[in-house]
């Protein structure tokens, strides 16, 4: 016997598409944001700050927006009130980590060839809350067009779409709170539909660096060293290279423009939902849930985002890795330990990479270093920063893969151009070293 439909309860259905979508914009956030990460594999990574509107602060999300930015704050605040730095400790912490970024600046740049203008102003000591704060706004102001459609959904809900509304505030506050206890350090810089600032901010998370310093015993300057080698050339990367900045705003932008007619859609109802479903169906065994609700416009602009920030990773950590070898006397040590904690990722770790898309993150350390890894062997650090030369040299996700199709793409360029191509160093002349 069939039953006619409640219509009350059609907003809750709605709600739980807008929902979706807002998990969709938020994963491909955190597959760009996230910086130095201790769990589940303790990788690097990079927040670009998308400078929120100023008119909308997160007081106002307490009217009808999907997420209830307050209770979103006060969540992962409450999670990690244990471990506030006091106001010495933090100024002495300043000014160590200041020092630490003084004296990685030349090193890194005598590396990359590129000359960047070091200012104390740029580098802070954070605690976790201090992580909260910086990143709250700037996930809000992501999910604004998800909100604006999810609020038109929310009327007439009532009590159900009061109750998803704080079940989704409470999801967010909680990956706010969990992401916060695992960030090592991050590299900041204002993007999305914002002039990007003269320089980026470098945050490093102390009572999480402390921790992952004490629990692997890694030797504390040397480590922190290590870290701020890799955080200072993220801002080598998007300074010395404005393009990028501009290229990320691009992808980024067009990629939220795209979920935001997603929302639209879905929020009319079980025709909507059913649309969600059924792009699952085509998900590939390898793909992420991120990827299996995705367009295909949505898979290809995702792509090149993801390609990168594999090539922005990859290319941060062997930079670390080239000049540490030689800077550190305990490089071995950090770096063998850090390998070593990778391999005991415990279960629940692994099931919350997959859900919240931190396991694409992860995966852009280890591509994008293994790429340009790759290409300085075939062919030297020369080539290998070709990548920088523009947003067509980057290599796509399938080139990252293999990097051997990149290197030979490039060439071809460079004849075409009348440049000579590149000649092999000699020193991986192997199908093994690609």
């Amino acid at each position: 016997m069939s039953r006619s439909m409640d219509p009350s309860r059609i907003p809750s259905r709605r709600i739980l598409a807008a929902s979706a979508m807002a998990g969709l914009a938020l994963g491909a956030a955190i597959s760009t944001r996230v910086r130095r990460v201790q769990a589940p594999s303790d990788t690097a990574g990079i927040l670009i700050d998308q400078s929120p509107d100023p008119s909308v602060s997160v007081s106002d999300a307490e009217g009808p927006g999907l997420i209830d930015w307050s209770l979103a704050r006060s969540i992962a605040t409450r999670m990690n009130q244990q471990e506030r730095l006091g106001a010495e400790e933090r100024e002495r912490l300043d000014r160590y980590y200041r020092a630490l970024d003084a004296q990685c600046f030349p090193i890194v740049a005598e590396y990359t060839g590129i000359s960047l203008e070091l200012t104390s102003e740029r580098t802070y000591a954070f605690d976790r809350v201090d992580w909260i704060e910086a990143n709250l706004t700037a996930f809000q102001y992501l999910l604004q067009p998800v909100e604006r459609i999810a609020a038109s959904a929310q009327k007439g809900g009532g009590s159900m779409a009061a109750l998803s509304r704080r079940v989704a505030s409470a999801e967010v506050g909680l990956l706010l709170g969990y992401l916060s206890r695992r960030v090592l350090g991050q590299y900041d810089l204002a993007l999305l539909g914002r002039e990007p600032v003269d320089g980026g901010k470098l945050y490093y998370v102390e009572p999480n660096i402390r921790q992952i310093e004490q629990t692997l015993g890694m030797p504390r300057n040397d480590f922190r060293m290590w870290l701020a080698l890799h955080e200072t050339t993220h801002a080598f990367e998007f300074e010395g290279n404005p393009w990028v900045a501009q290229y990320f705003n691009m992808l980024l932008g067009e990629y939220l423009e795209t979920v935001q007619g997603d929302a639209a859609l879905l929020t009319s109802g079980v025709s909507g939902i059913k649309t969600l479903f059924n792009r699952t169906r085509d998900r590939d065994a390898g793909s992420s849930w991120l990827e299996a609700v995705m367009t295909p416009q949505q898979r290809d602009i995702f792509g090149r985002l993801q390609a990168l920030m594999c090539i922005v990773e990859g290319y941060s950590n062997h930079v670390m890795n080239a000049v540490g070898r030689d800077l550190l006397p305990t490089y071995d040590t950090i770096s063998r330990r850090f390998e070593q904690r990778k391999a005991r990722r415990s279960p629940a770790d692994e099931l919350f990479g997959r859900i919240t898309g931190l396991r694409l993150k992860m995966e852009q350390y280890r591509l994008g270093e293994e790429f340009i890894d790759a290409v300085v062997a075939r062919r030297g650090h020369e080539m290998a920063r070709r990548v920088w030369d523009g947003p067509e040299f980057l290599p796509t996700m399938d080139e990252i893969h293999d990097p051997a199709r990149w290197i030979t793409r490039v060439d071809a360029r460079d004849i075409v151009s009348g440049r000579a191509p590149m000649e092999t160093t000699g020193l991986a002349d192997t199908p093994a070293a690609i």
